[in-house]
């Protein structure tokens, strides 16, 4: 998909020199995976607390199983 932006060019060119990428379109490709990438593990940490867990479980006895 192609896409028109105008981004501040004092904020890619800060991108540039940092990340490393060789054009404007890499450091575009890497900000969004970045951006997706934090935003899993922000929606993974809104789960802690939520499980509940058998006090009672023992997972080396379970893996003695195997």
């Amino acid at each position: 998909m192609n896409t028109n932006l105008k981004v501040v060019e004092n904020l890619i060119q800060e991108a540039l020199e940092l990340g490393g990428q060789t054009s404007k379109r890499a450091v575009i490709e890497e900000a969004l995976r970045e951006y997706v990438q934090r935003r899993k593990q922000l929606k993974i940490l809104e789960l802690f607390g939520t499980i509940e867990y058998d006090d009672n479980y023992d997972f080396k006895e379970q893996r003695q199983r195997m």
